[in-house]
């Protein structure tokens, strides 16, 4: 291996304080009351899909999705780095991986416009080698084409890549772009895919530095 890429949510940072702070602005807007975070935990890593059917039970199908999705984004893009940090163990991973002179990134579905914030804010500066997001390509994961555009940017071939993910779609989308998959217990994980070690990654790691035994 040549580069670690990393999923951010989930799996680099733990942003579901701040996610679920919006999603909990929202409902008081409404009047409902304010949902637990471990309630809120397991959705963080879907975006506002998932953090909208949390917080209210709807889906990309119902009507009210798309206004509540613009306010949720809005809400959120206030405070995007109150309290996320990365996870524990994360910043001694990053200066392991930096000593050995191997590249880490970040590729997510986040949106750039919150990405950058937050990596500016975690004081990460330019340590990534790449951050690509949601909206850097033209797919999301499961599609390998975020991947393949990490890989092209740090000029490497995918299969000396692996790619670090809290979600079955980060699995899928390394195993489609060539990589090495890497799945985390620590992470969200979703309400509906089972756990990570289900989803047939080549590694399933409890801890950041876990990883470091994989390489």
């Amino acid at each position: 291996m040549r580069a670690v890429l990393f999923d951010f949510d989930g799996t680099l940072a733990d942003t579901a304080p701040d996610l679920g702070r919006a999603v909990n602005r929202l409902r008081a807007e409404r009047g409902l009351a304010e949902l637990p975070i471990e309630q809120v935990r397991p959705f963080a890593s879907s975006g506002a899909r998932g953090l909208l059917r949390a917080g209210f039970g709807i889906g990309p199908e119902d009507v009210e999705f798309a206004r509540l999705r613009e306010a949720f984004l809005a809400r959120y893009g206030e405070a995007v780095c109150v309290e996320t940090r990365l996870f524990p163990g994360m910043e001694e991973l990053l200066a392991e991986l930096e000593s050995r002179g191997l590249a880490w990134g970040i590729v997510t579905n986040k949106a750039a416009r919150f990405t950058h914030q937050i990596v500016a804010a975690l004081g990460l500066g330019d340590r990534p080698a790449c951050v690509v997001c949601g909206d850097t390509t033209p797919h999301l994961k499961p599609h390998p084409a975020p991947l393949l555009h990490a890989a092209r940017a740090l000029a490497l071939p995918p299969q000396l890549c692996c790619f670090v993910g809290d979600d079955l779609r980060d699995v899928q989308a390394a195993h489609a772009a060539g990589m090495r998959a890497v799945a985390v217990e620590y992470g969200y994980h979703g309400t509906e895919n089972g756990g990570p070690h289900s989803w047939r990654a080549d590694a399933v790691i409890a801890r950041p530095l876990d990883l470091i035994a994989v390489l």
